[in-house]
């Protein structure tokens, strides 16, 4: 990892409970989906909109999501993302599977010295 940046392999290991996790908030599409993503982690995780999609679609069909496109006067048609009771609950799974890593990570390399 470099200055930073968060290596590919997390990132990409992680974009499921990201995606999960803002729209559990509210349903959204993949560019706010993205701009979010970078700003709440302060530019350390960026995602090039085009490559959520794959992950969105993969989330669609495994039923954790449902999309729906949206027209408004004046803008392009657009495809929200909310999330699904199936969806809500991979995302619970999802949250303890990582903090439990964060947690095994800071026991082995001593983040927080007591």
């Amino acid at each position: 990892m470099g200055n930073d940046r968060v290596s590919k392999e997390l990132k990409k290991g992680s974009a499921d409970i990201l995606i999960l996790a803002l729209i559990e908030e509210r349903p959204r599409h993949g560019y706010e989906i993205a701009q979010l993503i970078e700003q709440r982690s302060h530019g350390a995780l960026s995602y090039h909109v085009p490559s959520l999609y794959p992950t969105l679609y993969r989330l669609e069909d495994a039923g954790l999501v449902e999309g729906r496109w949206v027209e408004k006067v004046g803008q392009r048609r657009r495809r929200y993302y909310r999330i699904t009771p199936a969806g809500r609950k991979r995302l619970a799974a999802e949250r303890t599977v990582w903090q439990n890593f964060f947690l095994a990570i800071d026991r082995v390399a001593g983040f927080q010295k007591g």
